[in-house]
């Protein structure tokens, strides 16, 4: 024999005042359900310290909210970034050449972090067979303050310094860009991104990303790539 469970009938307004008057305490058991009621009163009347009390648990209730919704968000990017971090380095770890190398990182940039503008630019006097490769005299004359101390720069550069690390016609498109040095027992290249919105870039944008990858980078080349030129 089946039994039938039938849903509870919804309770009308009347329902629920008169439930309420029978159980004046009701709201002493549940106090938590204080500040999401709306007790309206007439204009001109005062405001009472209770009902002023919760309209300010009843704010603060939103805003708590609204900071616990912005922190799920900016956890579940920086997952997200991990997540593709951590594909990219393993397949920098599983390549077997030169050119694996390049591909892996100007792919997963331009496809999987969306960059719209990459440039990787290896610093070699005898050339490479894959990528752009250039002297590392060259570079230092066209980039040299960008290189200088090995850290991450973000901003608004040079329309020179643009040019030679995206070319004219991207340059023409960018409005900031990201530009660190691949240094590790020696400056082995440079890895840059870009947007074309100025604003994208800032000086005061957090780099530890881009850090981190151009560490891996500069780890990896040299295996594949013995030309290369280290400058201490």
């Amino acid at each position: 024999m089946s039994e039938h469970h039938q849903e509870p009938a919804e309770l009308d307004s009347e329902q629920v005042a008169a439930y309420l008057r029978r159980h004046p305490e009701f709201f002493v058991d549940h106090e938590e359900l204080i500040t999401e009621l709306r007790i309206p009163h007439q204009p001109g009347e005062a405001v009472s310290l209770v009902e002023r009390q919760v309209k300010l648990l009843r704010e603060r209730n939103i805003e708590m909210r609204h900071r616990l919704s912005q922190l799920m968000d900016v956890a579940r990017d920086n997952d997200r970034l991990f997540d593709k971090t951590r594909r990219l380095v393993l397949a920098l770890l599983d390549a077997n050449g030169l050119d694996e190398v390049v591909s892996a990182v100007e792919d997963s940039l331009r496809h999987e972090f969306q960059v719209p503008f990459v440039s990787l630019i290896l610093f070699s006097d005898n050339g490479l067979p894959v990528g752009r490769c250039v002297s590392s005299a060259e570079a230092h004359q066209a980039i040299g303050g960008l290189l200088a101390g090995g850290k991450t720069v973000c901003g608004v550069l040079r329309p020179n310094e643009l040019s030679f690390l995206f070319g004219e016609d991207e340059a023409a498109q960018i409005g900031s860009a990201a530009v660190v040095s691949l240094t590790h027992q020696g400056l082995h290249g440079v890895l840059a991104i870009g947007s074309s919105d100025p604003q994208h870039y800032k000086s005061s944008l957090g780099t530890l990303f881009l850090a981190y990858l151009a560490e891996v980078i500069a780890r990896v080349l040299p295996r594949f790539a013995s030309p290369l030129r280290s400058v201490r």
